[in-house]
């Protein structure tokens, strides 16, 4: 009988299927940590090449963002346009999936909730996208050994504290995983024009 090797598979009567399901889980969550992990790389190695470049571009030829897009463009991603925004939240779907809700997520309760379709809801896709940012700016090496605890103490907990409050964004939203639901709140009237002075 050959010797076993600690690395060897388990045989296939070992193999159960929810065994199979928590390798398909951790794989998947790793994948996406990775795509997640890419795209931090690739913006930091844009960054670096910016720093180094000796012939950097006009401002007055490439717009003052130095990339051929608009001068002073807005990083708030409501501002986007359609397919920007398309873009930016396939983008940054992997971290909320597996960094903010893998790590920070919690249990959904009435008292905590949380919606699977949290792009729909404008505040909550502003917060998160903005939270987003800041997760790349403080865990790069570049902002120092507190950065990542600047970011969870500046950015994270008040993000929490807000979306998953019972009258934040998601409050008319899903308390059930299991039962899912979205309700967009209404939103408030908007300005009386007769409050508007005509001086």
């Amino acid at each position: 009988m050959p010797p076993s090797n600690p690395d060897d598979p388990p045989s296939g009567s070992a193999v159960t299927a929810e065994t199979l399901a928590e390798w398909r889980a951790t794989l998947a969550a790793l994948q996406a940590e990775r795509d997640s992990l890419a795209i931090v790389a690739d913006r930091l190695a844009q960054d670096y090449d910016d720093e180094e470049d000796p012939h950097p571009p006009d401002p007055e030829v490439t717009g003052a963002d130095g990339d051929g897009g608009e001068a002073g463009a807005s990083l708030t991603i409501l501002a986007f346009d359609d397919d920007a925004l398309a873009e930016e939240i396939r983008t940054m779907t992997p971290w909320v999936d597996h960094i903010l809700l893998g790590a920070y997520g919690a249990e959904i309760t009435s008292g905590w909730p949380w919606c699977t379709w949290w792009p729909r809801h404008d505040e909550a896709l502003a917060r998160i996208h903005h939270c987003w940012l800041a997760w790349q700016e403080l865990t790069d090496s570049r902002s120092g050994a507190t950065g990542p605890s600047v970011w969870q103490r500046d950015h994270l907990e008040p993000l929490l504290l807000k979306l998953r409050s019972p009258d934040g964004p998601f409050g008319a939203c899903t308390t059930n995983p299991d039962h899912p639901h979205h309700r967009l709140l209404p939103h408030p009237p908007f300005t009386d024009p007769a409050s508007l002075s005509t001086a």
